[in-house]
């Protein structure tokens, strides 16, 4: 998990909306939770405790670390979904890994959408505001968040944009995770349904490589149709994969590029707003 790669030192992370030189920066937002476990068990007096004991403790201390970090994140989350709740705005959380055309799939959806559903963008990425600034250019109201050395979107960086972002109700909430198919499994965002986008020119082994991801996510998009041809991708296998680890997941074939099933997508997409 993410305290033992090191990234939820996140010493800066920028909230920028494009255009509007409105920037807010936090520093080190996740009080890294000074208390060191308070009980100290008198182990210290005790010198005999041998190097494995030590590890052991350490080893127990990152588990503990980590526990915290996502209790907090949760508690958090759900004052993002309350939030979400009251204005009656839908949220999904896309996720997927670097390169498997999440973007495209997004501004696509936004530009064949935007005339019947009010949407708003919180983009999730290390360093850039290259995403942010194409769907900017859509002309959806978006802003990026730039989480620095983290490899993820958390609950807390969600509570803070959408505090800039303020939508409007009635909308829908577009959270374009950071490239990623392994930290972001385990941060609930306060998301109504989880977006597991894939591609054709990845290996079709993705759902047991992650399958926490697998597990949490609602639909899963498989993008790049229009390559079957040309590479050793089986969309059958993904499928068995994924459903033995998830039963319930819904899958859409589609292409960004040339549009082919994304009305399968569209579909369930306003669905889910009816409801």
């Amino acid at each position: 998990m993410c305290s033992t790669c090191g990234c939820s030192n996140t010493d800066k992370i920028t909230y920028t909306k494009p255009g509007d030189k409105v920037m807010v920066e936090t520093l080190n937002h996740h009080h890294e939770h000074e208390h060191e476990h308070g009980h100290h068990h008198g182990h210290h007096n005790h010198h005999h405790h041998n190097h494995a004991h030590s590890h052991d403790h350490h080893h127990h201390s990152i588990i503990e670390l980590e526990q915290d970090i996502l209790m907090h994140n949760n508690l958090i989350a759900e004052r993002v979904k309350g939030y979400l709740a009251a204005k009656n705005i839908f949220a999904m959380n896309l996720v997927s890994s670097p390169g498997s055309g999440k973007t495209s799939i997004l501004e696509r959806t936004l530009k064949d959408l935007k005339d019947e559903i009010k949407f708003y963008v919180i983009e999730g990425d290390q360093q850039t505001m290259q995403d942010a600034n194409r769907i900017d250019a859509v002309g959806i109201p978006v802003i990026q968040i730039n989480t620095g050395k983290a490899c993820h979107l958390d609950s807390e960086m969600i509570f803070k944009a959408l505090e800039n972002l303020q939508p409007e109700e009635n909308s829908v909430l577009m959270i374009e995770n950071v490239g990623n198919l392994v930290c972001p499994a385990g941060f609930y965002l306060g998301e109504d349904k989880r977006v597991v986008i894939i591609s054709t020119t990845e290996g079709d082994d993705k759902p047991l490589k992650y399958p926490d991801m697998f597990e949490s996510a609602d639909i899963c998009l498989i993008n790049k149709i229009d390559l079957l041809p040309y590479v050793p991708f089986d969309i059958e296998k993904v499928k068995e994969y994924a459903g033995r680890i998830n039963p319930n997941m819904q899958f859409f074939e589609v292409s960004a590029l040339t549009g082919e099933g994304m009305n399968h997508w569209y579909d369930w997409l306003k669905k889910q707003l009816k409801k």
